[in-house]
């Protein structure tokens, strides 16, 4: 009895072990693939549902789908419409696992010869570097997948001799409900469905159970999925909330239909699987565990549209609140975590620059920020958090570069709201013609910056960098002038100092919103700047 029970535990963990495994193996191996995919593809409702199973698929993973979806969502590449479909896709791929462990984990007895794989691929992690050593990862993981499954098999081989499937409940419709119950009840213990899937394959392949019994277990443990989502969101931004709502509701109507057309469908996949010449129970319990999942897309798919609303209406966003998308849970996912930070920037920064102009022209005064100050520091301050946790940029150059400027611009958003909070500048900013060109100059480079509140439009920081550079050439004209005009009397000293402080902080001013508008738009600029003094030129 202590054997049996060892041999299935360590052969679920073993399973579960080589799918974490494999998983990162894959997702690191991908590297930026899964982001290109998704962005690319997910344009209609078909291709993205087309989409969203292809990505699952190739990582092995529906909870790397549905966190990269979220952060699309958050980022604003996707809409949520799109990302019903995605999530519709996510939970046919994930039913891949099923057919690998029914094709070669029980037709072929591969766990012997997963041990050379496993020791490959360890190997390779170790010694190799790159893509080399994700590959050998995701060896390793496939091997240990396949050694935990011929373990698993062993251990429900002896649950076959002494366990009878008659006093597991009965063909009924209370007896179906109860097996839904325990499918469910073993994903939320080894919070996976995969495992919870590989296990009832297994079970079903000794003779353990039967196909129906085996049938509306895999219903419960396809809902059983969503509550790990569920558990997820907590606390989690309001795109991740609408997600979980959205995997939940589908997978449990979905479940809801299968389990009513359960005998049929269970019926109908075992005489196709006869019919292609098969009569092994495992292929056709992974037949139906697609075919219920193929059943509740087609009825869903069309409704997308509908549905979205249902679920925007059911969790409504707080309007205005900044940097409000980002989820810590994305920032696993470099290709979606560097977008989202660019975009939650881009956010604050055009909020921030649509103020400053309005208090540059007049309507409204600079002192009259601090409430709009607290929110953007708060804001930043949640976003610096959010790219702290962004992983190693290994396989995108790219997105190295992106990262880079995320965190210039972060440092000059910083910059520009310190330079606000200098009351002496304020002060010297009104009374004296000679600022005119200045405050002008700096008009014009927040104008020109409007591009920041809205990521439709094209960024263009080139306008930015000539209004600064003027600026800052006019600043170096007119010092030595007011300088002379202050030694001969015509200009008093105090005034004179005022006077250099509100040119010199304009000047400042202008350059952050520049270099912040350079960075986040992605421009290459050939000669770095060297007009600015005191003024962090060499970011």
């Amino acid at each position: 009895m202590g054997s049996m029970i060892s041999s299935v535990a360590g052969g679920i963990g073993l399973f579960l072990l080589g799918m974490i495994l494999m998983t990162d193996g894959l997702k690191a191996l991908a590297g930026d693939s899964l982001r290109r995919l998704l962005a690319r593809f997910a344009g209609g409702p078909v291709s993205a549902m087309l989409s969203g199973a292809g990505a699952t698929a190739l990582v092995q993973s529906s909870h790397a789908t549905t966190l990269a979806t979220i952060g699309f969502v958050s980022a604003g590449l996707l809409s949520f419409q799109q990302a019903l479909g995605v999530i519709l896709g996510a939970n046919l791929g994930t039913t891949s696992t099923g057919w690998l462990v029914s094709l070669l984990g029980l037709k072929l007895s591969i766990g012997k010869l997963a041990m050379p794989l496993i020791c490959l691929g360890a190997l390779a992690r170790l010694v190799a570097r790159g893509k080399v050593a994700q590959a050998g990862l995701a060896l390793c993981g496939f091997g240990v997948i396949f050694v935990g499954l011929d373990l698993l098999q062993g251990g429900m081989g002896q649950v076959a001799t002494r366990f009878d499937p008659t006093r597991l409940p009965d063909d009924s419709v209370s007896g179906r409900l109860l097996l839904v119950l325990i499918g469910l009840g073993m994903t939320v213990i080894v919070q996976s469905s995969s495992a919870a899937v590989a296990a009832t394959l297994t079970a079903l392949s000794s003779g353990a159970i039967n196909l129906d019994q085996a049938a509306a277990m895999v219903i419960g443990q396809n809902v059983g999925t969503s509550l790990t989502a569920a558990v997820a969101a907590i606390g989690a931004s309001v795109p991740a909330k609408r997600t979980a709502l959205a995997h939940i509701l589908f997978n449990v109507l979905t479940g809801v239909v299968a389990f009513m057309v359960l005998p049929l469908l269970a019926h109908g996949v075992e005489a196709a699987a006869h019919g292609f010449g098969t009569k092994d129970d495992a292929i056709a319990l992974a037949a139906f565990h697609s075919a219920f999942n193929v059943l509740g897309i087609a009825i869903f798919l069309p409704m997308t549209g509908p549905f979205a609303r249902l679920i925007e209406r059911l969790i409504r966003e707080k309007q205005g609140q900044l940097a409000r998308h980002l989820d810590s849970s994305v920032a696993d996912l470099p290709g979606v975590s560097v977008e989202a930070a660019r975009r939650a920037l881009l956010e604050i920064s055009g909020q921030a620059v649509a103020r400053i102009r309005q208090a540059l022209v007049g309507a409204c005064k600079f002192d009259a920020l601090g409430v709009d100050m607290t929110e953007w520091t708060d804001a930043l301050t949640r976003t610096r958090a959010f790219i702290a946790r962004v992983g190693r940029l290994e396989n995108s150059h790219e997105q190295y570069r992106q990262h880079v400027s995320n965190l210039h611009a972060t440092d000059h958003l910083d910059r520009l709201l310190a330079v606000l909070r200098e009351p002496a500048a304020l002060k010297a900013l009104s009374g004296d013609e000679r600022l005119a060109p200045f405050l002008k100059l700096a008009q014009e480079a927040a104008t020109q910056a409007a591009w920041m509140s809205d990521v439709a439009r094209k960024a263009d920081a080139a306008p930015l960098a000539a209004a600064s550079r003027v600026l800052a050439d006019l600043r170096r004209a007119e010092r030595p002038r007011i300088m002379e005009q202050t030694a001969s009397g015509e200009c008093a000293s105090e005034h004179a100092l005022e006077l250099l402080e509100g040119m010199h902080w304009l000047d400042r001013l202008t350059y952050h919103i520049w270099r912040i508008g350079h960075h986040l738009s992605g421009a290459a600029l050939a000669v770095e700047p060297e007009h600015v003094a005191d003024a962090s030129p060499g970011a």
